[in-house]
C-alpha cells in the first residue's frame, strides 16, 4: 500500500510544524532576507509597468466613455451585487482547485493546499512576462514540495491546461451556434471557430501519440537529443515524462467517472468566472444576454491564451469591451463592467496568491522565496517520490 511521504521522507504525513527555537530563528532570519528578495523581483521590477497599465486601464480608458457619464454610472451602480460577483469568482477558483485534484494521481495533498498552490501560480502568471509558463513552473515546485512527484505534477498541469482550453472552446462553439440565429453572422466567429478546430486537432493528435505511439515518440526525442549534446541531461526526465503522460492520459480517458469530474470542474471554472462578469455588468445597469456574454467572454479568453501580456492584460479588455458593446450594451457600462470584473479576476488574485505562497512555505517551516530563479529548472524528483 502506498504511503504518503512528507518532505522529510520519513514515510509519514508531517502533522506538526513546530520548530526548535534555534531553527525558528534561522527560518525567521531567512524569511526576512528572502522577503527582501521577493520585493526586489516581484515589485520593483514591475512597479513602473504596472503603474502605467493601471493608469491606462482605470483612468484613461474610462475617459473614452466621458467623465460625466462615468461618474453618473458609478453613482447609479448597484454595489450590493459586488459581493455576489466576488462569490462567483471564488467559486471559479474553487472549481479550478477541484480540477487540479481530479487530474493529480492519488495520494495527493489536501484540497486546501491545492487551492493555495493554484493561487500562488496564478499570482506569478499575472505578473511575470512568461505568464502561464512561469506560473506553471512555480506550481510544479510547490506540488513537488507537498510530496507530488515532479513528473506527475508536470503531466497533471499539462493535462489541466489543455483540457481546460478544450472545454472553453466547446463552450464558445455552443455559444456561437446559438448566437447565429439571434445576432447574425460575424467574420470573427469563423476565425475563432477555425482556431478552435486547429486546437482540437492538435489535442487529439497529442493524445493519440502519447497513448498509442509512446515508444515512437521516445525514439524521436532520442534522435533529436542525440544531435544536440548539451541536451543530454534532460533525456531521462523527458523519457519519464512521456511515459508517465501516456499512463495518466490512459487512466483519465479510461475512467469515465474521473473524466466526467474533470470536464465538469473545468466547465464550472469558466462559467463561474463568466457569471462574475455578468453580475458586474448587471451592477452598472445592463442585463446582457447570456449567450452574447459567453461569445464575448470566450473569444477574449481564447485570444488571451496567446502569451502577449501576463494574464492577457489589455488583450481581454481590448476584445471584450467592443464585443459586449456590439451586442447592445452601452460603451460606458461595458467599460466599467469589464474593468470592475478584471479587478476581481486579475488584480486581487495577485496579493492573495502571494499570501497563500507565504502560508504554504511557513506551514512547512521553509524560507520564503518566490523561486523566480528556479522556475524553469526541473524539480527534485526525490523530494516528491512515493514509496
Amino acid at each position: 500500500m502506498s504511503t504518503w511521504r512528507s518532505k522529510s521522507g520519513d514515510g509519514r504525513r508531517n502533522t506538526s510544524h513546530r520548530l526548535p527555537s534555534d531553527q525558528s530563528r534561522e527560518v525567521i532570519t531567512g524569511t526576512r532576507r528572502s522577503l527582501s528578495k521577493l520585493v526586489r523581483h516581484f515589485a520593483i521590477r514591475g512597479i513602473w509597468g504596472f503603474a502605467i497599465l493601471l493608469v491606462v486601464e482605470y483612468l484613461v480608458i474610462p475617459q473614452i466613455a466621458g467623465a460625466r457619464k462615468t461618474l453618473h454610472l458609478l453613482s447609479q451602480a448597484n454595489y450590493w451585487l459586488i459581493p455576489l460577483a466576488i462569490v462567483a469568482e471564488a467559486l471559479s477558483l474553487f472549481s479550478y482547485a477541484k480540477l487540479t485534484s481530479a487530474v493529480l494521481p492519488q495520494p495527493q495533498p489536501s484540497l486546501k493546499s491545492l487551492a493555495k498552490v493554484d493561487l500562488s501560480g496564478l499570482a506569478v502568471s499575472h505578473v511575470l512576462p512568461g505568464g502561464t509558463a512561469s506560473g506553471a513552473g512555480l506550481t510544479v515546485r510547490l506540488l513537488n514540495g507537498l510530496g507530488v512527484r515532479g513528473t506527475d505534477a508536470g503531466v497533471a498541469l499539462a493535462t489541466q491546461g489543455i483540457g481546460s482550453a478544450v472545454v472553453l472552446n466547446v463552450i464558445l462553439w455552443l455559444a456561437l451556434i446559438i448566437s447565429l440565429p439571434l445576432f447574425g453572422f460575424n467574420t470573427l466567429y469563423l476565425i475563432v471557430a477555425a482556431l478552435g478546430i486547429v486546437l482540437m486537432a492538435l489535442v487529439i493528435a497529442l493524445v493519440l501519440t502519447l497513448t498509442r505511439g509512446n515508444q515512437r515518440l521516445v525514439d524521436l526525442v532520442d534522435k533529436i537529443i542525440g544531435k544536440i549534446p548539451f541536451l543530454n541531461r534532460i533525456q531521462s526526465p523527458l523519457h519519464a515524462g512521456i511515459i508517465r503522460a501516456g499512463e495518466r492520459i490512459r487512466a483519465l480517458v479510461g475512467d469515465r467517472v474521473l473524466l466526467k469530474k474533470a470536464v465538469t470542474w473545468a466547465a464550472c471554472n469558466w462559467l463561474f468566472d463568466a457569471l462574475s462578469l455578468w453580475i458586474m455588468l448587471l451592477a452598472f445597469g445592463s442585463v446582457v444576454n447570456p449567450d452574447a456574454l459567453l461569445v464575448s467572454y470566450g473569444i477574449a479568453n481564447v485570444a488571451a491564451a496567446i502569451p502577449i501580456t501576463p494574464g492577457g492584460l489589455g488583450v481581454v479588455e481590448g476584445i471584450m469591451i467592443p464585443l459586449i458593446t456590439g451586442f447592445g450594451t452601452t460603451r460606458g457600462i461595458a467599460i466599467l463592467g469589464v474593468l470592475s470584473y478584471r479587478l476581481f479576476n486579475f488584480w486581487i488574485p495577485i496579493p492573495v496568491g502571494v499570501g497563500t505562497y507565504v502560508s504554504l512555505k511557513l506551514s512547512r517551516g521553509e524560507e520564503i522565496t518566490m523561486e523566480l530563479d528556479q522556475l524553469d529548472s526541473p524539480p527534485d524528483e526525490e523530494d516528491g517520490s512515493k514509496d
